[in-house]
């Protein structure tokens, strides 16, 4: 069983920045597909971007392209999303994902088999 500890989420004006960050329980921290997704009011729970802890490939989301940045400190076995040019359409709860498995694209809610709690992030115009 591995547990996913989030912290880092918040209120935020558009155009400012926030950093999630995604702690894994996982023995073995390099062999996991980890990542974000997001799920706003009344929408679907979509990916945001993931990472491949063993080999650091990355897939985005279009709409984050350019502005979210997916990273890993495996000495913390942490994976942060730094987040950046905030829009309020990225207001979501945002909640860390991960799977014992190289990452092919950024996959669907049934692709991961761990969850964190979620984090709030808020964006306001």
């Amino acid at each position: 069983q591995v547990q996913l500890v989030e912290s880092g989420g918040g209120s935020v004006q558009a155009g400012g920045s926030l950093r999630l960050s995604c702690a894994s329980s996982a023995r073995t921290f390099s062999k996991y597909c980890m990542g974000w997704f997001r799920q706003a009011p009344g929408k679907e729970r979509d990916g945001v971007a993931v990472i491949y802890t063993g080999g650091g490939v990355t897939y985005y989301a279009p709409s984050v392209e350019g502005r979210f940045t997916i990273s890993q400190d495996s000495a913390k076995k942490t994976v942060y999303l730094q987040m950046d040019s905030l829009k309020p359409e990225d207001t979501a709860m945002y909640y860390c994902v991960a799977d014992g498995r190289f990452c092919y694209g950024l996959g669907t809610v049934g692709s991961f088999t761990y969850w964190g709690q979620g984090t709030q992030v808020t964006v306001s115009s």
